[in-house]
């Protein structure tokens, strides 16, 4: 069997990995960067960690014998990206990515963009009751903010709780409807959203009610993607690309 690594942490990895343990010529490994503390379900193998920069993860594909790797992680964990790029161009490895598009302004959203979390938290007016959804890696530039009310939503709790007067965290993993991130809201009297612009579907319904709200969203843009010799957009393409390799 030929093994194909997945740079995973999104659905589409999730449903890569399960149209290719179908498959009885290929074994799919699954990697996450272990940042949450219990990973999506998937089929096929599974590793979770860091490869310890370019040259650790051409070391593991060398000694694991890879086939093709196929980055499928989120628009925005670039540095794995940019590793995996140069591993597997150093080492001759066929490797693709499976890349969403960015989410586009609907005429009707109010948008205010910007290229960082840093450059998200000052934005914000003093006195606002914020949504915050970039993840519980970069909460501290809200935290810094002593003049803002925060619902923060993560996948793994907090492990400090956020003090009363502050604001509320929240745990749950999506996908979330737009019904529901309507009446959350609403419940929680949010003035303003702040999102990374990561694409897909399964996250969007935020953004579907912070227009039918006419709430203000404050869009951090997505990075530069890494240099990969194919990038395709849906998992039918990813598999087509990979018969063709197969021998």
């Amino acid at each position: 069997m030929h093994k194909v690594l997945i740079l995973g942490g999104t659905a589409e990895a999730v449903d890569l990995a399960t149209r290719l343990d179908g498959d009885k010529r290929i074994h799919p490994i699954t990697s996450f960067a272990g940042r949450t503390k219990a990973p999506r379900a998937v089929p096929g193998g599974l590793r979770v960690g860091g490869f310890g920069g370019a040259d650790g993860f051409a070391s593991y594909l060398a000694s694991e014998e890879i086939f093709a790797v196929i980055d499928a992680t989120h628009p925005f964990a670039a540095q794995i990206s940019v590793h995996a790029a140069e591993a597997c161009a150093n080492a001759t490895c066929p490797s693709a990515r499976l890349e969403r598009l960015p989410w586009e302004a609907h005429q009707d959203d109010d948008w205010h963009e910007v290229a960082t979390v840093e450059a998200a938290a000052e934005r914000i007016p003093s006195g606002s009751r914020i949504f915050v959804t970039t993840g519980r890696q970069e909460l501290a530039p809200f935290f810094a903010r002593d003049d803002i009310w925060m619902l923060v939503r993560v996948i793994d709790p907090l492990d400090e709780p956020i003090l009363p007067e502050r604001g509320i965290a929240i745990a749950a993993r999506g996908p979330f409807s737009t019904e529901s991130e309507i009446e959350l809201m609403r419940d929680h009297g949010i003035e303003w959203l702040v999102s990374k612009n990561s694409g897909g579907a399964s996250s969007y319904g935020k953004i579907e009610a912070a227009r039918e709200l006419g709430l203000p969203v404050i869009m951090v843009r997505p990075p530069t993607a890494a240099q990969c010799e194919s990038v395709f957009r849906s998992v039918d393409e990813v598999c087509g690309w990979l018969e063709g390799l197969l021998p």
